[in-house]
């Protein structure tokens, strides 16, 4: 299967730079997924396409400020670090720029001396793994010294670091949001429960790999990267009960459709309580085992996501879908506009 496949022209100035002032404001385009029927919406009326008794299932990962701007502790040179995945105890594995800079044994400085780090390990395409040294605690040091890490097609500074936070965000480990989350407020969230609508959460902690490009010709030959999840006891509890009383499980993002997935292809399309390191890679000619709708934004040409929504919807529904969105001017990425599948 080719990844040319999966290609539409997307002008850049469709690209969003910077998040609407009201969560709820975004369009919402609603695809049928057996028809392809299109219908234009505002997001915060995504109320009118749920039911009583679905369940939203929303992932509930925080963003770290993962960035770091810091200097040699020999030479002063200025060192950019991005963090991506705790390993043991306070080491970490890191994107370093300039890599060259930082060899084994190189001492690097934050926020004059509140945080140290020697670099414990060197491997390709400047991944570093960093010994970290602090007072405190990790992660309030973080949030003092840190900057979110933007996906690098978004140019502008952001103004205000929540935005890039779901309101339900509280379990710390992502480096990038789950941004299909980002249109729910706390009172459109109380309204979808008003309804009737279950609302659980699991936890997948976004990695880069999110924004990877495909860089082979046939997709079966792309290396898909992995990432963390956990599935608490209650959450699966509620999703069996939802299945069984024939109510629909509506995911909010790719993250949480690919947890969902990962954990029921492992268990005979039941839903257990679990945590682990998912690889699950879904495109055109899988068979969806866990999930009956999804709520996401509009992916990257010839990406992994855009594989996925097409393994729902149909490739040929889902290019009809993104080129009418280009053609109705919706905003697409991170910051940009919402899709729902249903």
């Amino acid at each position: 299967m080719k990844v040319d496949l999966f290609d539409f022209h997307l002008p850049e100035e469709l690209i969003a730079q910077v998040p609407l002032q009201n969560r709820t404001d975004s369009r919402l385009m609603v695809l049928n997924k057996e028809t392809g029927e299109i219908n234009h919406e505002i997001f915060k009326n995504i109320t009118e396409y749920l039911r009583e008794g679905d369940c939203l299932v929303l992932n509930d990962t925080k963003v770290l400020p993962a960035r770091l701007f810091g200097i040699k502790k020999d030479t002063g040179a200025k060192i950019e670090v991005l963090l991506l995945k705790q390993l043991e105890g306070n080491k970490w594995e890191t994107l370093v720029k300039p890599a060259k800079r930082v060899k084994e044994g190189t001492e690097l400085d934050f926020g004059d001396g509140l945080l140290t780090a020697v670099c414990a390990e060197t491997s390709e395409h400047g991944g570093r793994v960093l010994d970290f040294k602090y007072e405190g605690i990790f992660y309030e040091v973080l949030d003092q010294l840190g900057e979110m890490p933007l996906p690098p097609y978004i140019k502008e500074q952001l103004e205000d670091r929540d935005r890039y936070q779901t309101v339900y965000a509280r379990e710390p480990g992502s480096a990038a949001a789950p941004t299909a989350g980002l249109h729910f407020t706390e009172k459109l969230l109380e309204e979808i429960k008003s309804k009737g609508v279950h609302i659980t959460f699991i936890t997948l902690h976004v990695g880069l790999g999110t924004f990877r490009p495909v860089n082979v010709d046939d997709i079966l030959e792309h290396d898909m990267h992995s990432e963390y999840y956990m599935v608490t006891k209650e959450t699966a509890k509620v999703l069996n009960e939802v299945r069984k009383n024939g109510g629909r499980i509506i995911t909010v993002g790719t993250t949480s459709t690919r947890t969902l997935e990962t954990i029921a292809s492992q268990n005979d399309g039941k839903f257990v309580a679990g945590s682990g390191w998912t690889s699950i890679f879904i495109y055109p000619g899988y068979e969806y085992k866990a999930i009956d709708g999804l709520i996401t934004n509009f992916h990257l040409p010839k990406s992994t996501l855009i594989m996925l929504v097409s393994a729902l919807a149909g490739r040929e529904n889902i290019l009809h879908a993104y080129n009418t969105a280009v053609e109705e001017k919706y905003r697409f990425f991170s910051f940009g506009d919402a899709m729902l599948i249903i």
